[in-house]
């Protein structure tokens, strides 16, 4: 089975991928292979240069992810344009990895795909199942200040995704993450078990 994770920015998807992979689940990171598919000498690197320029480079070439995310979550042209570059790589290499796991399962076991933008990549077509990790949005402000950003930054990285009220109406299942952390992982637990009696 596919299962499809997502939420909105700080709301805590990390924290329920890594307890689905301490129980036994394949997890496919989409954040992973976004950073992998951009790394210098990557067909999605080069397009990026020539799109945004040296400003988003470091001093090694590589990508200056902090000022390309300052760029992009100032400009929704700009972050839609990123978005074309990047989205066929990582829809591509999700899929790869989806299917090898399945193939090393022989059809058996659980796959989770992490991805932020799910929805907005049309990748929760191609789950058996999606998961909408929850969490209030003045939480979501509030951990992301406590990552040092500003208020404001905080709220334009939040309205740069559809909101997870939305996700939570499209979704077969959530958790929420408003709470404690202890909470959230053993809504996480119990999830997990019901997925793999299906």
């Amino acid at each position: 089975m596919v299962i499809g994770l997502t939420g909105g920015p700080a709301t805590g998807k990390s924290l329920v991928t890594a307890e689905f992979k301490r129980l036994g689940a394949a997890i496919v990171d989409a954040d992973v292979i976004a950073r992998e598919i951009t790394q210098k000498g990557a067909p999605a690197y080069d397009e990026i240069c020539r799109e945004f320029g040296a400003g988003v480079l470091l001093k090694d070439g590589s990508l200056d992810r902090k000022a390309l995310g300052r760029l992009i979550f100032a400009d929704d042209k700009k972050r839609k344009r990123l978005n074309e570059i990047t989205h066929p790589g990582i829809r591509a290499r999700i899929r790869q990895e989806v299917e090898a796991f399945k193939e090393s399962f022989s059809g058996m076991g659980l796959v989770v795909v992490d991805a932020p933008l799910l929805f907005e990549a049309g990748l929760d077509k191609e789950m058996d199942s999606v998961i909408v990790v929850y969490a209030d949005e003045e939480r979501q402000v509030e951990r992301l200040k406590a990552r040092d950003l500003s208020e404001d930054e905080a709220r334009r990285i939040i309205a740069a995704q559809m909101p997870v009220k939305e996700k939570v109406k499209k979704t077969d299942y959530i958790i929420d993450n408003s709470g404690d952390r202890d909470a959230a992982i053993k809504q996480a637990g119990e999830l997990y078990k019901k997925l793999c009696k299906k």
